[in-house]
């Protein structure tokens, strides 16, 4: 009876590890997450320092006064930034309710009718341009548009710039979050008879309301810090003013005056206003992906 010769080392296939090919391909792999974590690492650690920064020169400037006082004169010890706050607060609050109603029906319109016609398809291509527009480019737009008329600045002039660049944001939200609604749910409702309109706003909306106002939400967070189309449009105002139709105070304006003064309490003024846009920055990024995340509906 002859013995069976076992198989030879040539014939069996080469293992994993001595693979030249496989060993180049771990090797890059091995480099590509090095590359990656480092790079993970540099951000993190310049956004620690700056964060550590932020707060040690803001806090210090933390005070009643910072939320009781106005802006000082040059040279002046003390005085606060309550009329840059009311002035952002009232910018900001007009520029959200411009900009919402707006986004959210031009996301609707682009979902529901995106695929059937040119227009929507050039109304998507223009938002995508608004967005990744600079905003001095909107200011100067707002400025040449509607201050050179006036002859004047104005916190009306300041809230459409602002909405110009938060319409673009809800409407890409809104469009984006619409299109996550499964086919069979909008079929459902079709099934019933709802016409077109009440399965966009009653069914299809109301599925994703949560995305929608996360959207909104990024993109008050957006126009919250913005300096550069205030500065042509708003510009500053050194008193406490309620009014819409005048030069008006906000918290972006001040910071980039202060900052670059020479007087000290004017700087520590800028820090602490760079603290409270970026606490409350912060505060709408925290809100959005906490309290109204929502997974996508099945």
């Amino acid at each position: 009876m002859s013995q069976i010769s076992p198989i030879s080392t040539l014939d069996a296939p080469a293992k994993p590890a001595m693979n030249p090919v496989y060993r180049k391909r771990l090797l890059m792999h091995r480099v590509g997450i090095a590359l990656s974590v480092a790079a993970m690492v540099l951000g993190l650690t310049v956004l620690v320092w700056i964060l550590i920064t932020l707060i040690i020169k803001g806090f210090g400037a933390l005070s009643i006064d910072l939320f009781t006082n106005t802006t000082p004169a040059p040279g002046s010890e003390g005085g606060g930034l309550i009329n840059a706050i009311v002035g952002s607060g009232l910018m900001v609050g007009l520029a959200t309710l411009v900009s919402t109603p707006i986004g959210i029906f031009a996301g609707i319109y682009l979902a529901e009718y995106g695929e059937e016609n040119k227009f929507a398809q050039v109304t998507r291509f223009v938002t995508d341009i608004m967005l990744s527009a600079p905003s001095i480019v909107i200011g100067l737009f707002v400025y040449a548009l509607y201050v050179a008329h006036v002859k004047h600045f104005s916190g009306y002039a300041g809230a459409i710039a602002l909405s110009l660049i938060a319409v673009p944001v809800v409407v890409r939200t809104t469009d984006n979050m619409l299109r996550l609604v499964p086919n069979s749910l909008l079929e459902a409702a079709f099934a019933l008879g709802a016409p077109r309109w009440k399965v966009a706003t009653l069914v299809r909306l109301r599925a994703v309301k949560a995305g929608v106002i996360t959207g909104v939400l990024l993109a008050l967070a957006r126009i919250a810090g913005e300096t550069a189309p205030l500065l042509f449009t708003a510009l500053n105002n050194q008193f406490q003013s309620f009014n819409m139709n005048a030069p008006m105070a906000n918290l972006p304006s001040v910071i980039a005056s202060f900052a670059m003064s020479p007087y000290d309490n004017w700087r520590s003024l800028a820090w602490g206003g760079a603290l409270l846009i970026t606490f409350s920055v912060l505060a709408l990024n925290i809100l959005s992906r906490t309290v109204f995340s929502q997974k996508v509906p099945n």
